[in-house]
């Protein structure tokens, strides 16, 4: 069977992870788009060695920092992983949707290539279009055929709601809003106390600007503080606050476009919560 343990930062998808990784002797693999990443530790959240447990762990520290990894990436990396382990239970944790529906469902990407002259346009130009395209791209200017050849693609995908797999179970886990954004808060504190200014200052200092660090949550905001442009304290605070909305942004995804049975954390004695989602999955299948 395949697990999938799914809701937004904070509410035990890891731990849980563990626990019936153990009791059904599987697998877990990432499924949240900033984990790929190397050296990516406190502000991402990312489980510690000591915490596996002997569990394999897979599609953690795969892509170095200075690269760009792809949802396609993920798909073709999941599919694979699944394959090679037909005969094990696996449970995929994280909160990257667009992830796990393009790696578990008929998600199709195509490639279109149009062309087009582009002689009449000077470098900066193409440069333009090309941020105008996507904001986050980091080809440099003075390299005209790379521009030119972003410029020429357009990619498609075509998302379809037929599941690839058998035996495929999704669990959220989930907090009324109020206690959400209160754990929130708590873990951004907790990231600072754990060093996140200086593993973000490492990247800034060695002058790195790609895409994860441009975009993800925790590390784009104290760039902002680095460049001057805001105070730490407002760093801080925009750091919650983004973190709030990205979990009503997974929410609103994990309620549209996958089929999630929801189950109320208790926090007081979180092995509760195990307990429901093993007498969840074991009337659902048989193991």
């Amino acid at each position: 069977m395949i697990v999938v343990i799914c809701g937004p930062t904070g509410v035990g998808k890891t731990k849980l992870s563990i626990e019936l990784a153990k009791k059904y002797n599987g697998i877990v693999i990432n499924a949240d788009a900033m984990q790929v990443y190397k050296d990516l530790n406190i502000g991402t959240a990312k489980i510690k060695e000591e915490e596996k447990e002997n569990i394999p762990h897979f599609l953690f520290n795969i892509c170095d920092v200075s690269k760009n990894y792809t949802v396609y990436d993920y798909q073709q990396d999941l599919r694979k992983i699944i394959k090679k382990y037909k005969d094990k239970n696996i449970f995929l944790v994280g909160g990257s949707g667009l992830y796990i529906k393009a790696g578990l469902f008929d998600y199709q990407f195509e490639e279109e290539k149009t062309k087009i002259d582009f002689s009449s346009f000077t470098n900066e130009e193409l440069y333009q279009m090309a941020l105008k395209k996507n904001n986050n791209m980091n080809i440099h200017i003075n390299n005209r055929r790379r521009l030119e050849r972003y410029l020429s693609k357009k990619e498609t995908t075509k998302l379809g709601n037929n599941i690839l797999y058998n035996n495929v179970y999704f669990i959220g886990l989930t907090t009324d809003r109020k206690n959400l954004y209160n754990i929130i808060n708590k873990r951004v504190d907790k990231m600072i106390e754990d060093g996140l200014i200086d593993e973000v200052k490492n990247f800034y200092d060695n002058k790195i600007f790609t895409k994860s660090l441009n975009t993800g949550i925790g590390y784009k905001e104290l760039y902002k503080y680095f460049n001057n442009e805001i105070s730490l304290n407002e760093a801080i605070e925009l750091i919650k606050k983004n973190t709030r909305h990205y979990a009503k942004r997974q929410y609103t995804f994990f309620n549209n476009q996958l089929p999630v049975k929801w189950f109320e954390v208790d926090f007081n004695d979180f092995n509760k919560t195990i307990k429901t989602v093993i007498e969840y999955i074991k009337s659902k299948t048989i193991i």
